[in-house]
């Protein structure tokens, strides 16, 4: 199948490459590539690859940058995804949307399901569950992924940050009282990938199966990392206010994947020391070469 995939730049995007172009032809677009708030440049990318899938990964994700960039966060999140979604509905395509556990507040105290209502806290928030509505209101073949605390090769992200401050010494100072699904972007991709080859339609979360909080995720990354000389503290969130508001219980539970056969991801334990173990040492042998 021919497969278009925009935010091909980013850690979830160059997972996708990395797991579907041995069984699909893809049309992988970076955001330098294609601006998914310009609808004229959607419409003329999707009529030119003509594409039988197109999974949406490209989006604004500064979730304290969005609060100060309101217009930009919204013409990629929520306008990008009207323009991707409109197009592939005129062409007759599937669509996959990756949204986010941010639209939710937090409040429910346990693992959200896919029927929970959202209610995001934040402009980055509102903007993803924007995109959700129009993913789901302009295009009927459509699948929207939600995952949490993503993390992979190549990306600013949770593990990257920690790694690099416990490499120099630093003690650390992790949030304790925030609870969530840390996600592993090989193997959302590889989710994805499986949700493809049905026709079941609809919202799924697609994370690591688990919740553990920033000060777990932490300790887990130096234990398997075999640093045990680094000091890790916890810490109360209220201890470091941030421009956005964040979900203190944004876990997610994979109930609908399930429901069609198609495997959940694996706990989060496993994937991380999956991606520390080879992907991390994989992507720094290959930046010194």
């Amino acid at each position: 199948m021919k497969i278009l995939i925009t935010g091909a730049g980013g850690q979830l995007g160059s997972d996708l490459v990395r797991v579907l172009s041995p069984r699909h032809k893809l049309a992988a677009l970076t955001r330098q590539e294609l601006d998914v708030g310009d609808g004229a440049a959607v419409d003329a990318a999707v009529f030119r690859e003509q594409p039988e899938i197109i999974i949406h990964a490209a989006a604004y994700t500064d979730v304290d940058g969005a609060e100060r960039e309101i217009d930009r966060a919204y013409r990629v999140n929520s306008a990008g995804t009207w323009h991707m979604a409109e197009a592939a509905e005129r062409i007759g395509a599937k669509f996959v949307y990756v949204s986010t556990d941010y639209v939710f507040d937090g409040c429910k105290g346990a693992p959200y399901i896919e029927r929970d209502k959202p209610n995001p806290l934040s402009v980055y928030g509102t903007s993803k569950l924007h995109g959700e509505k129009f993913a789901s209101m302009l295009c009927e073949r459509h699948f929207i992924v939600r995952t949490s605390w993503l993390y992979g090769r190549g990306g600013n992200n949770f593990v990257a940050k920690i790694v690099e401050k416990a490499r120099r010494g630093a003690e650390l100072r992790l949030v304790d009282d925030v609870f969530g699904s840390p996600t592993y972007s090989y193997d959302l991709a590889v989710f994805i990938g499986s949700l493809l080859e049905t026709e079941e339609y609809g919202t799924y979360h697609g994370s690591n199966e688990g919740v553990c909080t920033r000060y777990e995720f932490a300790r887990e990354i130096i234990r398997v990392l075999g640093m045990e000389g680094v000091k890790l503290r916890p810490a109360k969130a209220d201890m470091f206010p941030l421009p956005a508001a964040r979900p203190a219980h944004s876990a997610l539970a994979d109930t609908a994947a399930g429901a069609i056969g198609v495997k959940p991801l694996r706990p989060w334990k496993e994937a991380l020391r999956h991606f520390l173990l080879t992907d991390l040492a994989d992507g720094r042998e290959a930046s010194h070469a």
